[in-house]
């Protein structure tokens, strides 16, 4: 009895398909790529264009774009239902919504009940603006860097507690210095330490939105040495990711090659199986 895994027989033309729209390390799977960066990129503008008042005018070219790109997707997805080996595991994937959910929302424009749906029928519409996850799918070494992110996670951890430490000390004493020790009549605006925290946050970010603000001379000392903390953790966690991409680069090459079973990137040029769940490459 064969395998559980191995790929039942196919159309020539079904195999081709599959290479053209899952492989990018081909002349057509690049072409396909950036086709459908272009379209994305494209759709994203429109939506973004929609919700100027000033581009109300144009309302009917964005419709007629939208839905010759809405037409481009659902060919699109249905291209890969078509082409990989296990449906059911495709679209309930990450990738498999996010290809749904880029094409449902124009369908659902269509279902206007009323006056009082449009608010929702609208909010519908942005969600095409999610579409830009399928940029995600297109880079290739985006799979060593998730790996090199997820080596790393302990490192980042320590890092992120260190950052929580620094907010919650810098915020409790601004907090008392500021309310202490006024330097006039004024309230102080760090009226809580979830207020000053909240400051210490956007100032160690090096933000610094101004709408809370150190009065005191010694605040204002605080608020310097905050700044110059910022500034040095603001590398940390990139050197820490950069060091796992170099050691993965290192240990291993990626080919951009997608496991038509279980839809998994990260395999080696050479690898003949899928080192995920064992499956035909």
């Amino acid at each position: 009895m064969p395998s559980s895994r191995s790929p039942i027989a196919r159309a020539p033309w079904r195999e081709k398909c599959y290479e053209i729209i899952f492989d990018a390390g081909t002349n057509a799977g690049r072409a396909f790529d950036i086709i459908l960066l272009a379209a994305i990129l494209l759709s994203v503008v429109v939506v973004s264009l929609e919700t100027v008042e000033e581009f109300d005018k144009y309302d009917y070219v964005f419709k007629t774009i939208e839905w010759v790109l809405t037409a481009l997707f659902t060919i699109e997805y249905v291209l890969r239902l078509l082409c990989v080996y296990r449906v059911a595991r495709y679209t309930t994937s990450f990738f498999g919504v996010v290809d749904l959910f880029s094409i449902l929302p124009t369908y659902l424009t269509l279902f206007d009940l009323g006056t009082r749906s449009l608010v929702v029928i609208r909010a519908f519409r942005l969600l095409r603006a999610f579409r830009i996850f399928k940029l995600a799918r297109m880079l290739s070494e985006a799979s060593m860097m998730r790996q090199a992110i997820w080596d790393a996670r302990g490192k980042i951890v320590v890092f992120l507690a260190t950052v929580l430490i620094v907010v919650t000390v810098s915020g409790v004493a601004m907090y008392v210095i500021e309310n202490t020790f006024p330097s006039s009549e004024e309230a102080s605006k760090f009226t809580s330490v979830p207020q000053a925290m909240y400051w210490a946050i956007v100032t160690m970010t090096t933000v610094g939105y101004g709408d809370v603000v150190p009065q005191t001379a010694l605040g204002k000392l605080l608020a310097a040495l905050l700044i110059m903390v910022g500034y040095s953790l603001i590398i940390v966690p990139t050197g820490f990711v950069s060091a796992e991409m170099g050691n993965a680069r290192l240990r291993r090459t990626v080919s951009t090659q997608v496991c038509p079973h279980c839809m998994a990137k990260g395999h080696e040029n050479d690898a003949v199986h899928c080192r995920f769940c064992g499956g035909k490459l």
